[in-house]
């Protein structure tokens, strides 16, 4: 359906999930750029999401690093990987931006992008009977992605209130 480029959070997450599989049944062409592989790389991050890097799916491309746009203030506090994924996106002409950070989301929105998290891509996968959302979301929880239950409730909700 559509060009996006992924920050490591929402394939971390996906990965821990079971749910990574979303992604090429979602979107048509899924970039990363290098710095977002090498943070799933990392010793620090959990060994089934090294692994998953490790033997790299085709349907994920893995991009040379761009340098970012430095005239937005807000890009100088990211990591490698979110400002090199906003430049990769901005490179492209992404149609969307995989991100979880707040301050990233903040800097790729400054920037004119599109951006969704994890949440949103089990949203999107749920309102096309990809998956059931509360089981989703029950996975999530098992792991370290940070959320409010509000947010959680207000999703599932909506969800809900649109099959009726």
């Amino acid at each position: 359906m559509r060009l996006v480029v992924a920050d490591a959070g929402p394939l971390h997450y996906l990965v821990l999930t079971g749910d990574i599989e979303l992604l090429p049944k979602l979107f048509e062409s899924v970039l990363a750029p290098q710095a977002v592989h090498d943070e799933l790389n990392d010793p620090a991050t959990p060994e089934e999401v090294r692994a998953w890097i490790a033997r790299t799916p085709g349907w994920l491309e893995i991009r040379p690093n761009l340098t970012p746009p430095q005239e937005n203030e807000s890009m100088r506090i990211l990591d490698a990987g979110e400002s090199a994924a906003i430049a990769l996106a901005l490179s492209v002409k992404a149609d969307l931006v995989l991100m979880d950070d707040r301050e990233g989301v903040s800097a790729a929105r400054g920037e004119g992008l599109a951006v969704t998290g994890t949440l949103g891509i089990l949203d999107i996968a749920a309102r096309r009977g990809l998956i059931d959302l509360a089981d989703a979301f029950e996975r999530l929880k098992r792991t370290s992605f940070y959320y409010r239950q509000g947010l959680l409730d207000t999703i599932l909700d909506a969800h809900t209130k649109g099959k009726t």
